[in-house]
């Protein structure tokens, strides 16, 4: 069946099966356990980071064995997250949902009690398993549960925020628990939210199936497996070797070919596991690449300037997150402004081209720090920019994303998004850590390498030289999206229609 894009409108979304819940009063109870959900997810990118010298030196594992905590992670959830998708269409939201949350808070109480770094590690790959599960679901919910363009666009503010903002907390918050507690809790803290948000699901949520006559696409779920797997592993390996080494690019071909026989299958297959017709309307489909760069560019920001704060500033973790605080109220601001004023009147061509465009200028504005920089000159106003640019991002970029698809197609749809933040954030950590590694070995040529002040300034040169890179992923990002979102607005946020359904 031709597919309809967002500027078409739907008087029989009805008709199609679609039963509105806009009219339920338990709709923002829903929204606040989805975001609860969320934010247990995007959190444990960035919590986790904050403790690891610490988990390093109680469990006495290597420096080198050290990326192994965040990769286990990234690998299992990148490369299921479209299966975790099709399973919460196949099978029911409600059930996807409580087992995830289940799931993750069980690998998170076992990775706390870690004995050993095997242990540790094991635990992270199993968050990522049941992370795959449970962050599309939580995604599909929202988009099914509100079905009133105005009300859809206020949910998609709150939960693109705690999307766009949630590392930033989890650098807040795991500063906060590594110095008031220990290390363990920053995984503890999981099951803590994990209870919160099983309550809310099991007593608000019902169960609904959409794809009720399609089947699990199985030789499309190894293909799609295997090659995000490859991919990030293959980048997460540039981190570690040399671009040349066959671990990095061995990987990445191998993830390349792979993704490109999903692809091909996608097109053959009689219950394909990610139906072309999410990613062929242009809006979806440059919203999932804005998704896509910014968490790319993000990692500049994040991981770099922690550095900065705490090795050239002298701020404790804990100071270091609330350095981040600015960032996320002006992330959170701009995403209500973005998705519920601007998009509405502007439309996706405007508004997330200029969101770029702000960070862009943000980020090219940080790499002014230096060796002797304060924090209320050289970060904090630049940290602001760069939040208010992401908030005009990263939240219409997932309302457009999520929008207009069918009901069966939700979870898939959601899926997408996710993975589309996880790989660009993992080929943005090694690309970023490689250029950023390459910038200081150039500085300290023809140096004194023994020199502090010439230790200082090579450090402070990676730093710059990775901020500029990401204020030339969000440039990027300015301009596929100017050019690839349609002009006007959606019809569905313009007269408040219901949701598109194919």
């Amino acid at each position: 069946m031709p597919q309809k894009s967002l500027t078409d409108t739907a008087p029989e979304s009805a008709a199609a099966g679609t039963t509105p819940s806009a009219a339920s009063s338990k709709r923002w109870w829903i929204l606040a356990v989805v975001a609860l959900a969320q934010l247990m997810v995007v959190l444990d990118a960035t919590i986790v980071n904050i403790a690891l010298p610490s988990a390093q030196a109680d469990l006495h594992f290597s420096d080198g064995n050290r990326q192994w905590i965040v990769t286990a992670y990234a690998l299992a959830f990148a490369s299921l997250l479209l299966l975790g998708g099709r399973i919460a269409d196949l099978f029911g939201r409600k059930p996807a949902f409580l087992v995830g949350i289940v799931g993750f808070a069980a690998a998170s109480a076992l990775g706390g009690a870690a004995n050993g770094f095997e242990m540790l590690v094991v635990a992270r790959a199993l968050q990522g398993v049941f992370g795959a599960l449970l962050a599309p679901a939580a995604l599909s919910l929202l988009n099914t549960t509100f079905t009133d363009a105005r009300e859809r666009a206020r949910a998609f503010s709150v939960y693109g925020a705690i999307a766009g903002a949630g590392g930033a907390v989890g650098l807040l918050l795991g500063g906060i628990l590594t110095d008031a507690l220990d290390w363990r809790w920053t995984l503890y803290v999981n099951v803590v939210i994990a209870v919160a948000a099983f309550a809310g699901g099991w007593l608000l949520l019902s169960n609904r199936r959409d794809a009720t006559t399609a089947k699990l696409d199985v030789p499309g779920t190894i293909l799609v497996a295997g090659g995000l797997f490859s991919v990030v592993y293959g980048f997460s390996n540039a981190e570690t070797h040399d671009w040349d080494s066959p671990p990095t690019w061995g990987f990445l071909i191998a993830g390349g070919v792979l993704l490109a026989a999903f692809a091909w299958w996608q097109t053959r297959a009689a219950h394909p596991l990610l139906p072309l017709r999410i990613l062929l309307d242009r809006n979806r489909g440059a919203s999932f690449l804005a998704v896509l760069i910014s968490g790319a560019g993000m990692f500049g920001v994040f991981l770099f300037l922690t550095y900065y704060l705490q090795l050239h500033l002298g701020f404790s973790p804990t100071k270091t997150g609330v350095a981040f605080l600015p960032m996320v109220g002006a992330l959170m601001v701009t995403a209500q402004l973005g998705t519920t004023v601007l998009l509405p009147r502007l439309g996706p061509k405007t508004v997330i081209p200029l969101g770029f465009a702000i960070a862009t200028a943000g980020m090219a504005w940080l790499t002014g720090i230096g060796v002797g920089s304060s924090y209320a000159s050289a970060v904090l106003p630049q940290l602001v920019v760069i939040g208010v640019g992401l908030g005009l991002v990263m939240p219409p970029a997932m309302q457009l994303a999520t929008g207009g698809v069918a009901a069966e197609d939700a979870g898939v749809a959601s899926a997408t998004v996710n993975a589309m933040q996880q790989v660009g954030g993992s080929v943005g950590t090694a690309l970023l850590n490689t250029l950023a590694a390459s910038a200081a070995t150039d500085y300290l040529s023809g140096r004194n390498p023994s020199s502090k002040l010439v230790q200082a300034q090579a450090t402070i040169e990676s730093y710059t030289t990775a901020f500029w890179w990401s204020a030339g992923f969000f440039a990027a990002g300015a301009l596929i999206t100017l050019v690839l979102h349609r002009r006007g607005v959606p019809r569905q946020d313009a007269e408040a229609a219901p949701v598109v359904h194919m």
